[in-house]
């Protein structure tokens, strides 16, 4: 018995001796491991500015040389990701009225001035909402010891809103230009002193791009089988041809389609989804049609620094396609006013107005236009846009009258009803409500108004659909049930009563 006991104690003290050996090496590897890791920026800040990219506006450098010591492109980018993130940090400090980041890319000195500003702003209960879209870098001098920089950003683009107990006070957009003493601390650029040496108010200066032509005969397009997922992995351009055959047969001209935000990477566009439009664009040019593109499906955050992401989104698509010959306008985003009460009508229509200017400035030809949900918002930025756009799905008896009192104070560009047509559904949820005689009817009118009234159209749609999918409409059937049934062509590729109509030949 004794012996036993001797046996155990002895197995309970090896044990413990093998797990305390276990826990050292396990925290010496650790540490060996640490030692020999660079530091994680995103790990040490707060804002983890590093991880996504939260903030690209468009930067240019000036390549003549500079004061100093010579300095590489890998120092010049580095000074570039320090500086922007401070500019990122110190907007996400002035939106929320906290600290955070800020001791990060600012020097002691440098942060005292932020906080102060900060400290009032919370005491009189005000906020800055801000981003800048445009900055113009130059090096004017480098110290030989590599830990100081002056920076000069000239007609840095800024747009910014004030808020006074949560209430708009200010909006402005202004060209500024700013000196910056950056400092080298820690492996960081630091700001140390900035001083804003001009500043004036934003003048737009896009030209008019008209349209090249007005008789369109047109048609809001997805393939069948796939509605609102047009370039996903069952992308088939055979299929899409054969559907442009189908719409140049029936005696149209163009086609709408659209641009899923996300889908296509965001600010980072990605290859693959660009080569599938431009595979679009070549069959509809091969068959004859013109195309009007929306950039903005599925987005409706609009956040001003959100501003910089959309923007290198749009600048990717425009300037890939600019010169496309199937381009026939860009239409900035789908029904924007329907934001307006989620969003604020302010911040939709300040967001609408940069992108057209963005896009005015690569593209030099083609006509932006905005397809607005009804006649009562298409005047909204009428002096900004080159061709108006409404969608109508009201009362038939009304649209001629709604569509001459929009002519009436729209006189000087295109309207284009871009987007309406009635459902062919008469199911259990809308039952005896429509039915393919009704859409027919419906379409026969529809084209008698526009041809006395000579206005360009574009319905919806070519299909009827057998799925529509959870985040068009959500999941409701008797929203969603409807909706499966605007087609011209059943989802057997029967074509309904309603195709007769389909244009006004």
């Amino acid at each position: 018995m004794v012996k036993m006991n001797k046996q155990i104690l002895r197995g309970v003290l090896m044990l413990t001796y093998l797990a305390i050996i276990g826990v050292l090496l396990f925290l010496v590897s650790s540490l060996y491991s640490f030692l020999n890791t660079g530091a994680d920026r995103s790990k040490m800040l707060h804002t983890e500015v590093k991880k996504v990219e939260q903030y690209l506006p468009k930067v240019t450098w000036k390549n003549d040389g500079n004061e100093g010591r010579k300095i590489s492109q890998q120092k010049i980018n580095a000074v570039e990701n320090d500086y922007l993130d401070a500019w990122y940090v110190k907007q996400i400090a002035y939106k929320t009225n906290t600290r955070v980041g800020i001791e990060d890319y600012f020097t002691k000195s440098a942060r005292e001035n932020i906080y102060n500003i900060l400290d009032y702003n919370k005491l009189k209960n005000t906020s800055i909402d801000a981003t800048t879209l445009e900055h113009n870098l130059d090096i004017e001098f480098f110290s030989e010891d590599g830990q100081l920089i002056v920076l000069k950003d000239s007609s840095a683009l800024e747009y910014k809103k004030v808020f006074k107990d949560e209430k708009i006070i200010l909006e402005a957009t202004e060209v500024s230009t700013y000196r910056y003493v950056l400092l080298l601390e820690d492996g960081f650029w630091r700001i140390r002193h900035v001083v804003k040496e001009a500043s004036e108010k934003f003048k737009d200066s896009s030209q008019k791009n008209p349209i090249s032509f007005t008789n369109i005969k047109g048609i809001n397009y997805y393939p069948q089988a796939t509605p609102w997922d047009m370039y996903g992995d069952k992308f088939d351009i055979n299929i899409i041809k054969n559907d442009f055959r189908i719409i140049k047969k029936a005696g149209l001209n163009s086609i709408r389609i659209f641009v899923p935000y996300e889908d296509f990477g965001k600010a980072d566009v990605k290859f693959e989804k660009l080569e599938k439009l431009k595979k679009v664009l070549d069959t509809a040019l091969t068959e004859d049609l013109k195309v009007v593109i929306t950039l903005f499906d599925f987005y409706g955050n609009y956040d001003v620094l959100d501003w910089t992401l959309n923007q290198r989104h749009a600048e990717k698509i425009v300037a890939t396609f600019k010169d496309h010959q199937a381009i026939l306008a860009w239409d900035v985003k789908n029904e924007p006013n329907l934001d307006f009460n989620s969003r604020g009508k302010e911040n939709v229509t300040a967001w609408l107005d940069f992108m057209i200017i963005l896009i005015k400035a690569i593209d030099k030809k083609h006509p932006v236009t905005i397809g607005w949900s009804n006649t009562r918002s298409a005047t909204i930025l009428k002096d900004k846009v080159d061709v108006v756009s409404f969608h109508y799905y009201e009362d038939l008896a009304e649209l001629e009258n709604e569509y001459l009192k929009l002519k009436e104070e729209i006189k000087d560009k295109p309207i284009i009803l871009q987007e309406f047509g009635l459902s062919s559904y008469g199911g259990f949820w809308r039952p005896f409500v429509g039915s393919e005689e009704k859409q027919a009817n419906y379409y026969k009118e529809v084209q008698k108004i526009m041809t006395e009234n000579s206005i360009p159209f574009m319905s919806w749609t070519l299909y009827d659909f057998d799925v529509v999918p959870k985040e068009v409409l959500g999941r409701l059937p008797w929203r969603t049930n409807p909706q499966k049934k605007f087609g011209f062509i059943t989802s057997s590729g029967k074509k309904k009563l309603s195709y007769k109509y389909i244009s006004n030949e």
